[in-house]
């Protein structure tokens, strides 16, 4: 628009020598411009082209991961089409919630300032959408570890009545019956045809790539930065009250606890409800506290806003049960400025990377 501007303009010019003088003026623009279109164009390129050949890479820091891609080969097509399948409502029935709904990128792909979730018809949730992050060491999904393969972990969110409350017939039905999607899947699996095992692995491809590795933790871990004093106490007392469940550096063992939050489980049994015994009940998934600062509410009913209040309940507010984690014991008593210390810590786990991560985000329009 600038060149074509600057053309116009010389139909205005009566000299001769200006005319020569705009002329030049003129070309200098063109070849700026050219020169700046070029470049930008160039990066752009070399960006895709390299985000092309990248892949799954775990972090020199990490243990090896759960998931390891051997039957769903990866490529960029293929995450490219978990993105768009991740951010669109048309997975539910009435084309009004996506996955992203509940699952914020800013907020640590979590749903925060809600103890639950609205689904479609604005129905309510019955547990608090947990963040996600470095899904391919998890063994196993849902605050009941219901879902044992990332693969089929989306299929609950689908199905599930106080969510998308669609089913996999219709979904496959609607996205067989867009020609944008078509082309998209025989991109990436080489048949336009929309199948659910596709659609699934797609959305697993986009799902394991949610790697949350670079927050000032990681850094300090790798010796690449310094805590500061109360960060340095922070991490000590996470590590003597707190490690053996939220196991570093991923800030989760995976596996399952009564946490002490109520001595009744009758409206929800957590892991017992998967497993039908009784000395599961009342135990759920021991989250990663990965970008924690946040992912508020807390805990599997959002009962908890801030990290005040969790501490406050880890301090003196455990409720004695016969299924609770013995290594809680009648809590641990933390003095106020120990409280403040393990905020701090907590902080250095947010990863703001991951949270600008701009091959995790809704593509623009």
């Amino acid at each position: 628009m600038v060149v074509l501007h600057l053309i116009i303009s010389t139909n205005n010019i009566n000299s001769p020598l200006e005319s020569r003088g705009d002329f030049f003026q003129i070309m200098r623009a063109i070849l700026v411009i050219t020169g700046i279109s070029f470049v930008l164009f160039s990066c752009k390129k070399a960006e895709i082209e390299t985000y092309k050949e990248w892949g799954f890479e775990k972090p020199s820091h990490f243990p090896e991961p759960h998931y390891k891609f051997e039957n769903n080969k990866q490529n960029y097509d293929r995450f490219d089409l978990g993105r768009d399948l991740f951010y669109d409502p048309i997975l539910s029935s009435d084309s009004t919630i996506s996955c992203a709904s509940c699952h914020s990128q800013t907020h640590g792909f979590g749903d925060h300032n809600v103890n639950f979730s609205l689904g479609v018809n604005n129905t309510l949730g019955k547990r608090n959408s947990p963040a996600l992050s470095n899904l391919a060491w998890y063994p196993n999904f849902m605050w009941d570890g219901g879902i044992n393969h990332i693969e089929t972990f989306s299929f609950a969110p689908i199905t599930n009545p106080l969510e998308m409350h669609e089913t996999m017939a219709n979904v496959v039905a609607k996205l067989n019956a867009s020609e944008d999607y078509k082309a998209k899947f025989k991109k990436a699996y080489g048949s336009e045809t929309v199948t659910d095992q596709h659609l699934l692995k797609a959305l697993a491809q986009f799902m394991a790539m949610m790697i949350s590795a670079e927050s000032k933790y990681d850094n300090y871990v790798l010796g690449k930065t310094t805590f500061t004093s109360a960060e340095e106490n922070g991490l000590q007392l996470f590590r003597s009250h707190c490690a053996s469940c939220h196991t570093e550096p991923l800030t989760s063992s995976f596996g399952f606890a009564n946490n002490g939050l109520d001595s009744d489980f009758t409206d929800d049994l957590g892991r017992g409800l998967v497993t039908q015994d009784p000395n599961d009940n009342g135990k759920f998934r021991i989250p990663s506290l990965r970008n924690v600062s946040l992912t508020y509410p807390y805990m599997h009913d959002g009962r908890f806003f801030t990290l005040s209040q969790v501490l406050d309940h880890y301090s003196n507010g455990i409720v004695q049960s016969s299924t609770l984690d013995p290594s809680l014991g009648t809590g641990f008593n933390f003095t106020a400025q120990e409280k403040q210390d393990i905020i701090t810590f907590l902080n250095t786990l947010t990863d703001q990377n991951y949270l600008a991560n701009p091959f995790l985000s809704e593509k623009k329009k």
